[in-house]
């Protein structure tokens, strides 16, 4: 690697470790570490979720993919208009106005503490598998790059990552995403330039190419039969509406910065603009992909069988022989940018959710209640004639606002170190990835799996209908049992038909809202 590309890569990582972190305030309070203090513009959280949208996976996974097959996996990006359509018109407004900054607590108001649990566990391993792809991705080019060790690469990132976390909470995140959206944007766009342009027939062969290459077209969106076995263009159509219905709609991730915008009008427009802005540069990836393919097939330059054989390899190889000196630092940097947002992303609201759905409401609400008596009884004291006398006042005691100023305290250190342990767990995820022959269809597999359906049990209560706690629980087992059937099928060769893991999640959903749904009938009629 050439020491100005080194240069621009390490300067640009420790810049966004040395900004996130800039944003540390002391005396900050939990709420403020989770939700930036209401106070960040809309476009800012618009490009924030549009970064979160972008990660790593988009950014060598898409390019991959293109090259390797076709622009099967673009129809994704296809669906989102329709869920940036109804968060912006219906979960934004509910959010903004439900007084929590989980996304889960409207679960617990319908069907009890289980649902809140059950959501949030299943939120929990998908951030974690999401991180563990994302970091495996940051380390491969790396790994071409310099010939870095894999592991090393990933705990280090992890690292980085972890400290401008904890430091700068949500509004670290928010800002540094903008600007690492920003770079990874222009990055994409050199790239295509330059490939495209390389061409010894000029541009237009790149999609001659592409378009007649002998596994057929690499600009197919897939095959529109009713096959639901493979990934056809309606498997992912179906997929992209029920993930990002989800992502809109019950993501941690979304729904904090939901709240992170001034203004209702402002958190709207992020919506649209993050999802919206999403497809074009999406298309940019798979369009990468497709160049890639025509110019290692017109023999520009050569590719090596190794590399040929692992597509989420390719763009990295490409990076390091392809680019020239100061443009390979820049794209190295850039796919430093959407992976180290989308991570940061999800240790955040990982972190909010361990604080807001398992610590507060199991731990702390009863240290709270157990302060508030004590500093009561402190107060009201009583001696034998019936008098009232102040009690000597005793340290942890609480009570005012020094007891108030203890709590914020404890409930900040506790959102940070939960960030300090799912960055970790993150890093584990990605070492155990190491083995994966296609990235994009391992994460897109997980997190089919681990969303759990909890997209059914959403929209079970927001149904006008009141759903009975028991119907709905009954209809989660069931919704269970059907992704774990999809999912295992092909290993165990289990009986019955086999489907693509891609729909786990579409069934486990419908099943879960029409078992709750016609449950609650009949339990009700008894």
């Amino acid at each position: 690697m050439h020491l100005i590309d080194f240069i621009i890569f390490i300067v640009f990582t420790l810049g966004v470790v040395v900004f996130g972190c800039s944003f540390f305030k002391k005396g900050s309070s939990a709420d403020e570490f989770t939700s930036a203090g209401h106070s960040i513009p809309g476009w800012v959280v618009g490009m924030s979720i549009f970064a979160t949208y972008v990660s790593s996976i988009s950014y060598i996974g898409y390019p991959g993919k293109a090259f390797a097959a076709d622009w099967n996996a673009f129809v994704f990006s296809l669906s989102i208009p329709i869920a940036s359509y109804f968060a912006a018109k219906y979960f934004v407004p509910f959010y903004r106005h439900s007084g929590s900054v989980s996304a889960y607590t409207f679960l617990e108001e319908k069907f009890g503490a289980w649902a809140r649990l059950y959501a949030s566990a299943c939120y929990l391993l998908t951030q974690i598998a999401r991180m563990g792809s994302i970091l495996y991705l940051l380390a491969v080019p790396m790994y071409i790059l310099m010939g870095w060790n894999l592991h090393m690469v990933i705990i280090c990132t992890s690292i980085a990552i972890i400290i401008y976390s904890m430091m700068g909470g949500l509004k670290a995140v928010i800002w540094a995403d903008a600007i690492q959206g920003i770079i990874l944007i222009g990055g994409a766009l050199l790239c295509l330039a330059i490939l495209m342009f390389s061409m010894p027939e000029g541009p237009m062969q790149t999609f001659e190419l592409a378009a007649n290459s002998p596994m057929g077209n690499k600009f197919s969106l897939g095959e529109f039969t009713s096959d639901l076995t493979t990934s056809t263009f309606w498997v992912c159509l179906i997929y992209g509406i029920f993930i990002n219905l989800q992502n809109y709609g019950i993501d941690q991730n979304y729904v904090q910065r939901y709240h992170a915008a001034k203004t209702d009008r402002d958190a709207k427009f992020s919506a649209l603009f993050g999802g919206y802005l999403f497809i074009p540069v999406s298309a940019l990836f798979f369009l990468i992909g497709s160049a890639l393919y025509s110019y290692y097939e017109s023999g520009v330059a050569p590719l090596p069988a190794e590399i040929a054989q692992k597509p989420d390899y390719v763009f990295p190889y490409f990076i390091v022989n392809g680019l020239p000196v100061g443009l390979r630092g820049l794209l190295i940097a850039s796919i430093f940018a959407a992976g180290m947002s989308t991570v940061s992303t999800s240790v955040t609201s990982a972190a909010t959710i361990i604080l807001t759905d398992y610590v507060r409401p199991f731990f702390l609400k009863a240290r709270k209640e157990a302060k508030k008596v004590a500093s009561h009884l402190s107060h009201h004291h009583h001696d034998a004639t019936g008098q009232t006398t102040p009690l000597p006042h005793r340290e942890g005691q609480g009570g005012g606002s020094a007891g108030g100023g203890s709590h914020q305290k404890l409930e900040l250190a506790i959102v940070r170190l939960s960030s300090f342990g799912v960055g970790i767990l993150g890093a584990v995820v990605a070492i155990a990835m190491l083995s994966v022959e296609s990235i994009i269809d391992a994460w897109w597999t997980l997190s089919s799996i681990f969303s759990g359906g909890m997209l059914g049990l959403f929209l079970l209560g927001c149904i006008p209908q009141r759903i009975n706690r028991w119907a709905a629980m009954l209809g989660c087992i069931c919704g269970i049992f059907v992704i774990g059937w999809i999912s295992l099928a092909d290993l165990w060769q289990l009986p019955g038909p086999h489907l693509h893991p891609y729909l786990a999640i579409v069934l486990g959903t419908t099943v879960i809202f029409l078992v709750g749904f016609l449950a609650t009938y009949l339990f009700n009629k008894k």
